[in-house]
C-alpha cells in the first residue's frame, strides 16, 4: 500500500501524504493521476547492496528496499533486482535488465505505482524493446502479482491483450484469460508509445496512437498500473491519466477507504513502548529463541550469530549465542560476537526447552558436528554426543557428519512432557534422538523446512507431520505424499480447527509452489489450491463472524507477497497483496476479546496487523523502533500479547495503551516457545479465562 507519493508536475515534485492526484489539469486530455520520468533515481541497479544477499532474506525479515528507496513505486517481485536506471541521449530511462527465462511461466518483473482505487484511467509509456525472444509491456488493473491485465509486445510480431489469473491449474504455468492479439512487428532500435485506455470493463489498447485492440472485461475494473518485461527493455515517461471527475470519484473513494480504516484503528489498543535495549554486537535477525534461561519465572532471549558455510542458506554454524534479559542484563555468551554475522536466511538448530522434566529450562543445540545440551542459567555445556553421518546417497553432502538445520520436539513416548528430539537436515534426512541424546531411529523423504506434532490416534504418543509424510513413534512411515508433490512443505500444521469438537483432524500444509493443501488423517488429499509459493503461514481466529479458526498463507518466491485467508475446509474466503515480500504472519491476541489479528512487520508505513478482511487495523507509532524481525508473546502478563520487535543493535517490546476491561479474557493456547522455528505455523487454539482467575504483573 503505497503511503507517499511524488509526482512531477509542471516541472516541480510534489509531496503530500497518500496517494497524489496531480494538482494541474492538462486541458483536453483531464487530470495527470501519476508522472514519471524516472530522473528522481539514481543511475545503476536499484537493488544495491542488498542484491547481493540471498534473496530469501525477505522471506521473514522486513526490509524497506534492497538498496535504493522506490517511493512511490514498488518492486512487486521483491527478491527480483530486475531494476536498473540509466540515461540515453540525454533522458532518464529504467530499464528490466534480466533475462526471466526460467520461469518466465510462472511470474513476471514488475515495476508498480498507484492504489486499488485507481479506475477508468489511461495509462502509457514509451517502452524499447532490447530482445525480441518474450514480452514487454504494461500491466494494469493490478490487483495482486498473479492477477492484473497485460498489454505488451511479444515475440517480435505481435501485440497482445491478457488477464493473468490468480489460480493454477499445472504446477509452475501461470494461468491466463486470452482478450486478443494482432500482428504487429517491431524490432530493438525505437521506443514505441503503448497506451491503454480503461472505461469500465472496455479496454482499448494502442501503439503510437493507433487503436490495436479491443476489449471487454469486467473481472477487474480497478487497481495499480506498471511496467512489465520478461526480456531486457527500457521505459522512458510513464503516466497515468484521468477525466476530472473519475479523478475526483477516486479521490473519494479513498478518502472513504482511509476514514473507515482510521475508525477500525482508533477501536482497538494502541501500541505503547514497554521497555527496550540495546544488543550492539551481538544482535542478530530473525535468529532468536524466547524462554525462561535464569529461572526467575520471566522469558529472555538467547540470540544466535551464525557462520553460513558451503552456500547461503543451508550450513550455517551457529559462531555466538548470547542470552539476555527483557531489562538488557546480558546472562551468558558463548562465541565471539560479531556483527556481521547477525542475518540469515534458513533455521538453525537451537531451542530452549526443560528437556529432562526437572523443572528447569535447558539449551539443546547442535554446533561444531555434536548434539549438545547447556545449563539454561549459565550455558555450560552437561552433555553432548556426536550427530550421525550423513547418508550417503544425500546429494549435497560436503561433511561426513551432519551439521543439522532445525530442531525440534516431540512426545513419543507417551510420558509427561515432549522429551524426544527430532533434528533434520535441510531437505532430506531426518533423526530422532531421546533426552539422554541416543539415537532411536532416522528417516527420509522431502522433509521441507520444519516439522509438527499431534497425536492423530489419541494413544498418548504424538506423529511426527514431516514433508507430506506422517510417522508414528517407532520410525514406521503412516502416508506419504512426498513423491508425488514436488516442491517442499514450508509450512505444516494438523488439528481439528472446526468449531465441531467431533471432527476429525486435518493436515494442513503451506506446499511452497505446490500452493495450499489439506490432508484427512489418513493421507487423503481433500483440496489443493495452486495459490503461488504458499509459506509462513498460522491459524487462529481471524474472522469472528466464521465458524472455526481460519488459514492465513503468504507468498514468497515468484509472487511475493500475496496473502490468502482460508477457512478450515480449505476454502478460500479472501486474497490480497498489502505488502511485496515475506511475513511470518503470526497471531496477535491484542484486544483480548477473541478476535486475533495478524502481523506483518513493525514498520510505520507498510507493516502493523491486519485483520480477518486483510485491512491494517494497528499501526505502530513513528518513534525510530527497529522493524527488521519481530515475535509475539504475553511479557506483560495479562493474557494479551506483546510485539517484540528488533534490529542487530536494538530490541524494542510494545504492549497496549490501555487496561483490558471485560470480565473474562481470551486465552488462546499457541506452540509452546521451545518449537520456534522461521518456518513454523503458529497455531492459536481458543480459550478463555476469568479475570478473577488470575492477576497479572503491573507494567
Amino acid at each position: 500500500m503505497i503511503s507517499f507519493i511524488s509526482i512531477l508536475c509542471d516541472g516541480r515534485k510534489t509531496f503530500q501524504a497518500g496517494v497524489i492526484l496531480c494538482l494541474s489539469a492538462i486541458p483536453g486530455l483531464g487530470a495527470d493521476l501519476f508522472q514519471d520520468d524516472f530522473s528522481r533515481f539514481p543511475p545503476g541497479w536499484l537493488s544495491t547492496p542488498v542484491g547481493s544477499l540471498n534473496g530469501a532474506i525477505q522471506e521473514y525479515h522486513y526490509l524497506p528496499h534492497r538498496g535504493v528507496p522506490l517511493g512511490p513505486w514498488a518492486n512487486a517481485i521483491c527478491h527480483l533486482d530486475a531494476w536498473v536506471v540509466g540515461d540515453e541521449d540525454g533522458k532518464p530511462y529504467l530499464e528490466q535488465h534480466s533475462v526471466n527465462s526460467l520461469y518466465f511461466k510462472l511470474m513476471n518483473p514488475i515495476f508498480l505505482t498507484g492504489d486499488p482505487e485507481w479506475s477508468d484511467y489511461t495509462v502509457e509509456a514509451r517502452v524499447k524493446p532490447l530482445a525480441l525472444n518474450e514480452m514487454v509491456g504494461l500491466a494494469f488493473r493490478y490487483h495482486t502479482n498473479r492477477h492484473y491485465y497485460l498489454f505488451a509486445l511479444e515475440g517480435g510480431k505481435r501485440a497482445r491483450l491478457a488477464l493473468r489469473l490468480p489460480l493454477e491449474k499445472t504446477l509452475r504455468v501461470a494461468e491466463w484469460r486470452e482478450l486478443g492479439a494482432t500482428d504487429f512487428p517491431y524490432d530493438t532500435k525505437k521506443y514505441y508509445q503503448l497506451k491503454v485506455v480503461n472505461e469500465g470493463p472496455r479496454i482499448q489498447a494502442y501503439i503510437d496512437d493507433r487503436k490495436v485492440l479491443e476489449a471487454s472485461d469486467g473481472e477487474i475494473t480497478k487497481g495499480k498500473a506498471g511496467l512489465t518485461a520478461n526480456i531486457p527493455a527500457r521505459f522512458q515517461d510513464f503516466r497515468v491519466q484521468v477525466a476530472d471527475g473519475v479523478k475526483s470519484q477516486i479521490e473519494q473513494r479513498i478518502q472513504a477507504r482511509e476514514t473507515k480504516l482510521a475508525k477500525l484503528r482508533a477501536e482497538n489498543p494502541q501500541p505503547k513502548l514497554w521497555k527496550k535495549f540495546d544488543t550492539l554486537k551481538f544482535g542478530a535477525g530473525r535468529n532468536v529463541r524466547f524462554g525462561d534461561l535464569d529461572g526467575d519465572g520471566q522469558l529472555d532471549m538467547l540470540i544466535a550469530q551464525n557462520i553460513p558455510r558451503v552456500r547461503g542458506d543451508a550450513f550455517d554454524h551457529i559462531s555466538c549465542l548470547t542470552a539476555v534479559s527483557f531489562d538488557g542484563k546480558v546472562l551468558w555468551q558463548q562465541g565471539r560476537p560479531d556483527p556481521r554475522n547477525g542475518l540469515l536466511t534458513n533455521d538453525t538448530p537451537f531451542q530452549i526447552h526443560d528437556i529432562d522434566g526437572d523443572g528447569r529450562n535447558e539449551v539443546v543445540l547442535v554446533q561444531d558436528f555434536k548434539l549438545q545440551v547447556r545449563e539454561g542459567k549459565t550455558g555450560k555445556v552437561r552433555h553432548f554426543s556426536w550427530m550421525p553421518p550423513i547418508p550417503t546417497e544425500t546429494q549435497e553432502r560436503p561433511y561426513e557428519i551432519n551439521s543439522g538445520d532445525s530442531l525440534a520436539f516431540f512426545n513419543l513416548s507417551g510420558k509427561k512432557g515432549r522429551q524426544e528430539i527430532l533434528v533434520k537436515d535441510r531437505y532430506k534426512n531426518f533423526w530422532v534422538f531421546n533426552s539422554r541424546l541416543e539415537l532411536l531411529w532416522q528417516g527420509q523423504g522431502q522433509t521441507g523446512h520444519f516439522p509438527y506434532p499431534f497425536d492423530v490416534d489419541g494413544d498418548g504418543r504424538e506423529e511426527i507431520l514431516i514433508g507430506y509424510s506422517l510417522w508414528d513413534y517407532t520410525g514406521r512411515q503412516l502416508w506419504s505424499h512426498d513423491a508425488a508433490l514436488k516442491d517442499h512443505a514450508d509450512g505444516l500444521a494438523m488439528g481439528n480447527f472446526s468449531d465441531d469438537p467431533k471432527a476429525e483432524p486435518k493436515a494442513y500444509a503451506s506446499g511452497s509452489d505446490e500452493g495450499f493443501l489439506v490432508f484427512d488423517k489418513k493421507g487423503n488429499i481433500l483440496k489443493h489450491v495452486r495459490v503461488g509459493h504458499a509459506q509462513s503461514p498460522s491459524i487462529g481466529k481471524y474472522r469472528p463472524d466464521l465458524p472455526g479458526l481460519q488459514y492465513m498463507t503468504i507468498n514468497f518466491w515468484r509472487n511475493p507477497g500475496i496473502i490468502s485467508l482460508f477457512d478450515y475446509d480449505g476454502n478460500l474466503l479472501t486474497q490480497e497483496e498489502p505488502i511485496h515480500t515475506g511475513s511470518p504472519l503470526l497471531p496477535v491476541n491484542w484486544r483480548g476479546d477473541g478476535q486475533e489479528f495478524a502481523m506483518l512487520s513493525g514498520n510505520i508505513r507498510e507493516g502493523g496487523m491486519i485483520d480477518g478482511h486483510l485491512r491494517r487495523v494497528v499501526m505502530f507509532p513513528d518513534d525510530g523502533h527497529p522493524d527488521l524481525a519481530y515475535y509475539i508473546a504475553d511479557v506483560t502478563g495479562d493474557r494479551r500479547d506483546e510485539v517484540i520487535v528488533w534490529d542487530q543493535e536494538r530490541v524494542w517490546i510494545y504492549t497496549q495503551d490501555r487496561p483490558f476491561t471485560g470480565k473474562r479474557i481470551y486465552a488462546p493456547v499457541r506452540n509452546p516457545h521451545y518449537n520456534e522455528s522461521n518456518y513454523l505455523t503458529t497455531v492459536s487454539l481458543p480459550g478463555w479465562v476469568e479475570i478473577a482467575d488470575y492477576q497479572y504483573r503491573a507494567r
